[in-house]
């Protein structure tokens, strides 16, 4: 099998140097921090351009108020829900008291806080609720289990992620519906406590570069962060054709999506009870490799039809089926057929698709469901999308397969 290159072109706009647009908005947060007080700055466990620049930006913001900043792990139930592997999620990030100059406390304790009239239990790191006040970071943009007027943003991290295992717990005990509609009011009731007094959300281009950057009081982050989602959803990119045999997916893996490959460039939920999108449409979905970021948690393995074994033998059930339990979204966390290498696994995603016609198998191979700029596709695909505007195509045709049947270089 040879394959084409593929380069799609995506608008490109982006900040030349988010940390002086941060800079510029910090100054609004002046009222609300006073010198001699205790800073948590959240961060969570998505990898995120410029992460470390950022949070670095907001310590020092802090520190020149005559505040001490410290760095709290406000990612739910990841890193194996303990410190330590919460801890060790914000080192591969690049955060640490050594880059950042500022403490990390991390620990897995929660305060409950008062749930109004909400039918499931509200918490608080512990070192964020004994700290004076509190800054969220975060990236905004679309889930990958539902569509709401809150999604992946600092709504989510204030109920989610600052709640750790416990947050994370009663709201997904409600499956979609608790994230979907009890996200909002449960956020609003987080930020009723007064810990929270600002938050700092991010938004991408296609190609994962800053493109917005929006500092927020805690009173303006419900209303400021639903056009934040609506900017990250324009911008995100997706496959260059809808109808694809076999999609190739070279590596999968948490510092990639929250499920490992995210389901909004699949078209594939996962979750029982929900609609998979109309397109793309893939009738086979190979998987090569697990990041060695994600240190064995395989979380949304079960979207994949089939595996190598190279990817199984990296798998951690205890962390997979953690997180799985957690989000209640138990198909995510299923095994596929394991094959025994590459070509294998190929050769069973393509046999699955049933008949196909000889040089008109839709292939598409992708690094990773980040990385949507370049990719190798099937002639087929190169021919239909000749004299796309958006799309350069190579000219040159390349092997799918290396020596010893695995895949050759991307």
């Amino acid at each position: 099998m040879h394959l084409v290159k593929l380069r799609q072109k995506f608008d490109a706009t982006e900040l030349a140097d988010p940390v002086a647009v941060l800079r510029e908005q910090l100054d609004k947060l002046d009222s609300l921090i006073h010198p001699g007080t205790r800073v948590a700055i959240a961060v969570g466990s998505r990898g995120i351009s410029n992460l470390a620049a950022i949070v670095k930006g907001v310590c020092e913001y802090v520190s020149r108020r005559g505040a001490s900043p410290f760095i709290v792990p406000a990612m739910g139930s990841h890193g194996g829900a303990t410190a330590e592997g919460q801890r060790e999620i914000l080192r591969l990030y690049g955060i640490s008291e050594e880059t950042i100059g500022a403490p990390v406390r991390a620990s897995m304790e929660v305060v409950p806080l008062p749930q109004g009239a909400l039918p499931h239990g509200i918490f608080m790191d512990r070192h964020a609720y004994e700290s004076d006040a509190v800054i969220l970071i975060n990236r905004i943009k679309p889930h990958t289990d539902y569509h709401g007027k809150y999604e992946s943003g600092v709504m989510k991290m204030a109920l989610i992620g600052l709640g750790k295992l416990e947050g994370a717990l009663a709201v997904h005990e409600f499956g979609v519906r608790g994230l979907r509609d009890m996200l909002g009011p449960g956020a609003l009731q987080v930020l009723a406590a007064g810990k929270i007094v600002a938050g700092v959300g991010l938004v991408e281009n296609a190609l994962h570069h800053t493109m917005i950057v929006k500092v927020m009081t805690a009173d303006q982050i419900p209303a400021e962060e639903p056009a934040l989602l609506a900017a990250a959803t324009a911008a995100m990119p997706s496959l260059p054709v809808d109808d694809i045999d076999v999609l190739i997916i070279d590596r999968m893996g948490k510092n990639i999506s929250g499920v490992g490959i995210d389901t909004n460039i699949i078209g594939r939920i996962g979750v029982r009870g929900q609609t998979d999108p109309a397109s793309p449409r893939i009738k086979a979905i190979m998987v090569s490799d697990l990041t060695d970021e994600s240190h064995g948690n395989a979380v949304g393995v079960g979207l994949a039809d089939v595996i190598t074994q190279k990817l199984y033998d990296k798998i951690d059930r205890r962390e997979t089926y953690r997180n799985t339990i957690t989000s209640g979204f138990m198909g995510r966390g299923k095994i596929p057929v394991v094959a025994e290498h590459d070509r294998a696994a190929f050769e069973i995603a393509l046999r699955s698709c049933g008949h196909l016609h000889n040089g008109q198998e839709r292939i598409v191979r992708l690094l990773d469901t980040l990385s949507l700029q370049e990719m190798y596709v099937s002639k087929a695909i190169a021919a239909e999308l000749k004299g796309s505007p958006r799309i350069e195509i190579g000219g040159q045709e390349i092997s799918l397969f290396g020596e010893f049947g695995t895949l050759s270089t991307f």
